[in-house]
């Protein structure tokens, strides 16, 4: 099992990486990131992707949809942002959050390894 550390290490890894963050979405706070910089802060992503992540939880509910949510995908003009809310265990109300360059990254590749990290993740 990976810890957070770890696991931001191997997001980072991925091709394209801008930024990863580990975030509560209960709080939306960031528990751990890494990259970013000038060009993305990852504490105010985590923040406002948390409204994203509950918007779509609470349209799910009105709707009746009683399904689990892999991730959520926005798509930029020159950017992909991916979000992986975690279900293992000890990991509810948390979410990877991905942020690829889209010119370099290959985005069913990083969903592949998004889902493998999550596995292997230990909170």
């Amino acid at each position: 099992m990976a810890n957070t550390e770890t696991s931001l290490k191997e997001a980072a890894s991925i091709e394209g990486t801008i930024g990863a963050a580990l975030v509560d979405y209960t709080s939306g706070m960031a528990l751990g990131t890494i990259g970013g910089g000038k060009e993305l802060d990852l504490n105010v992503a985590a923040a406002a992707n948390t409204d994203v992540v509950r918007a779509k939880v609470r349209a799910m509910e009105l709707l009746g949809l009683n399904e689990d949510i892999e991730d959520i995908l926005i798509t930029l003009s020159t950017q992909y942002h991916l979000i992986r809310l975690l279900k293992s265990r000890g990991a509810n109300g948390l979410f990877l959050y991905l942020a690829l360059d889209k010119s370099r990254a290959n985005l069913a590749m990083a969903r592949h390894q998004l889902k493998k990290i999550e596995n292997e993740l230990d909170v």
